[in-house]
């Protein structure tokens, strides 16, 4: 650990430090006491490797000064070896750190030459000539600081010439003042439970970027603004500065509490900028220091701890059919990234046949489920197991709310609305076509189902993307009408009446609307449910109590979706970046301007997940079945106000 020495030769003085500021000042007193006291002649080379980063901080006469930048200029003390500013060195040549340097070089020069008449004589040097050999341990550090920077300031000129490219979340907000949805939002999310009272003001210990020093330092930084994991960062003593403002993953691995330096043994560096600003930066981060909030001292433990997975490789599980939706498979998990499964078809020979799904999916489940529940099933041609391949524990998957459909219950035939899985910024008019065991429905969209009822799908009776007829309505939200229903504007009632069927008891829909937090304009990043293996850059552009509109940024309308606000595809700004996912950023410009010309191409390109299935869009719906008229809806109760019958959903007609 670096600067041991320095702290155990100070324990005392530390203890005291510890228990009068919180630990925080032991690692920068480690840098800027004074420490030309050359080690003992006995240490080893091994002991050079991990202490260079406390090597160019000196304190002569109060001031502590730090490894020039090349404007100043460099001394090294040539008794003891000491790098440091020249104008802070003793004597008029510059030649020694202090006076007790000077007068031992004397003393020390009268070792070297013995050391030089043995060499020159040939004769074997004792093991007392081998000591006084040594160079000064700070001496060799030096030369290898100076190594490190010349490598270092190599390694920037060639990154330099090469443009990065890319997407950032810190430009993408501070551009356009945008705000994004609280990692708490995200309760499936890494620290989503767990994310505590972190916001603007905390202060957390951070690498020190604006420094000359080969090696890493850190500096104190207060977050200024939160952006779900991402925090835009203020280097203490900068005040109203905001010119070198930065933006870091609060979970990332360089970010800590304060507190750690000391911990750790690390060097606490104040800026270049603003280095002369202060003449006691003690006194001045005590003063700004007492009282403030930092991390949990335990928090990077938290922060991997909730990014341990229990979906491992070569599971196997049942999925939906992508390909018939009203069937599950059976399938093996590829990979695991942030939660989200891979998952290959057991019978994909060369493992291109998969599906996108995060762990807490409704979509997965446990091997024997169909079965249980009465649901259709594809057996797959492969009679036994493949080795190394496993069936997930059961006791893995997302547990649905038990519900009791022995008294009044949802019945074949019943109509309801439900957003359409292949089309998901549609809600469509529904019935429900069978009844499963445990809650479970299967459901077909009116006007546009298969024949073979292949097309069919599986809610689960509390389902937040069902909802009891004139749910729209009330919420002037757009219904799409079963295609080719030619009475429009469509009414529920004369519906009804016209297909001689009954809606779903109100009652039976699940009603609860947790405090989600999520606000209309937030950003977020969110899967794209029609090509799941993509998370994209997206907002929330409409709330409806738990229902909510998401936007992909630099795309048309017509590709948004309606997510459920616990659904687990959708994740904290900054969630890619923690887990290592790759982020689809907003659609370029070129795109943008080419989407008119080629909506259905698109459309059709983004629809490739559920092959085999052509849906119209609701503005191709629209277009073809109102030739350009307008839809027009009435203002009603919620569905928190509202827990009467069916019939308060609908307009009932004189």
């Amino acid at each position: 650990m670096e600067n041991t020495k320095d702290l155990t030769e100070h324990t005392s003085r530390a203890e005291r430090k510890r228990r009068d500021s919180f630990g925080m000042f032991d690692g920068y007193d480690s840098c800027s006491e004074d420490t030309s006291s050359s080690s003992s002649s006995e240490e080893s080379e091994e002991e050079v490797a991990p202490l260079p980063s406390s090597l160019p901080i000196i304190k002569n006469n109060g001031q502590v000064y730090t490894y020039p930048d090349g404007k100043s200029g460099m001394a090294t003390c040539e008794m003891c070896g000491m790098v440091g500013v020249r104008d802070a060195f003793y004597s008029k040549t510059k030649r020694f750190c202090s006076v007790s340097c000077s007068r031992s070089y004397s003393s020390n020069s009268k070792k070297a030459s013995i050391l030089a008449r043995l060499q020159v004589a040939g004769k074997p040097p004792t093991k007392k000539a081998k000591v006084l050999q040594k160079q000064p341990l700070v001496a060799k550090l030096a030369a290898y600081a100076q190594y490190q920077a010349t490598l270092q300031n190599q390694a920037k000129t060639k990154a330099a010439a090469v443009p990065v490219e890319g997407f950032s979340w810190g430009n993408y907000i501070n551009s356009n003042s945008f705000t994004a949805a609280p990692v708490t939002c995200f309760k499936h999310a890494p620290m989503g439970t767990r994310w505590g009272d972190i916001s603007e003001g905390v202060r957390v210990e951070v690498p020190n970027t604006d420094c000359s020093l080969p090696t890493k330092v850190f500096w104190i930084a207060g977050i200024v603004k939160l952006a779900g994991y991402n925090a835009l960062l203020r280097y203490e003593g900068f005040e109203n500065d905001s010119s070198l403002d930065f933006w870091c993953n609060v979970c990332g691995s360089d970010i800590h509490p304060v507190g750690w330096c000391a911990t750790s043994g690390k060097p606490l560096v104040p800026p270049r900028t603003i280095q002369h600003k202060y003449t006691n930066w003690k006194a001045f981060l005590v003063k700004r220091l007492t009282g403030a909030k930092t991390l949990p001292p335990d928090f990077s433990q938290k922060v991997s701890e909730s990014m341990q997975y229990p979906f491992k490789t070569s599971m196997r599980v049942e999925v939906v059919d992508k390909t018939h939706l009203c069937r599950t498979r059976v399938a093996v998990v590829e990979s695991v990234i942030g939660g989200r499964l891979r998952l290959v078809y057991e019978e994909s020979e060369d493992k291109t046949d998969d599906f996108w799904c995060h762990m807490y999916s409704p979509l997965i489940h446990h091997i024997g489920w169909s079965r249980s529940i009465g649901h259709r099933f594809k057996r797959s041609d492969i009679t036994k197991k493949q080795d190394g391949h496993f069936d997930a524990p059961p006791h893995l998957f997302m547990k649905v709310k038990e519900v009791d459909a022995a008294g009044e219950w949802f019945k074949e035939g019943m109509k309801l609305e439900a957003i359409d899985p292949l089309n998901l910024s549609a809600i469509c008019v529904a019935t429900i076509r069978k009844v499963l065991a445990d809650g479970y429905l299967m459901i077909g969209i009116d006007g546009s189902e298969a024949a073979d009822g292949s097309d069919w799908f599986c809610y689960h009776a509390t389902s937040p993307s069902i909802f009891p007829v004139g749910f729209c309505e009330i919420n002037m939200i757009e219904l799409t009408p079963p295609r080719g229903y030619a009475k429009l504007p469509f009414k529920w009632f004369d519906y009804l009446r016209e297909t001689d069927s009954i809606a779903a008891p109100v009652k039976l829909f699940n009603k609860e609307v947790p405090n989600h937090g999520f606000h209309v304009g937030m950003k977020l990043e969110a899967v794209d449910l029609m090509e799941p293996r993509l998370v994209c850059v997206a907002t929330v552009t409409r709330i409806i109590h738990r229902l909510l509109r998401i936007h992909f940024d630099g795309w048309e309308d017509e590709y948004d979706q309606w997510v459920d606000c616990e659904s687990p595809d959708l994740y904290p700004v900054g969630w890619c970046q923690l887990t290592g996912y790759q982020l689809q950023p907003p659609a370029p410009q070129s795109s943008r301007d080419s989407q008119s010309s080629s909506s259905k191409q698109k459309k059709k390109a983004k629809s490739q997940q559920y092959k085999g299935h052509k849906k119209m869009t609701p503005l191709q719906l629209k277009e073809e079945l109102l030739d350009g008229e307008e839809y027009s809806f009435l203002q009603g109760a919620s569905d928190q106000e509202s827990n009467g019958s069916a019939s308060y959903y609908i307009k009932q007609e004189p």
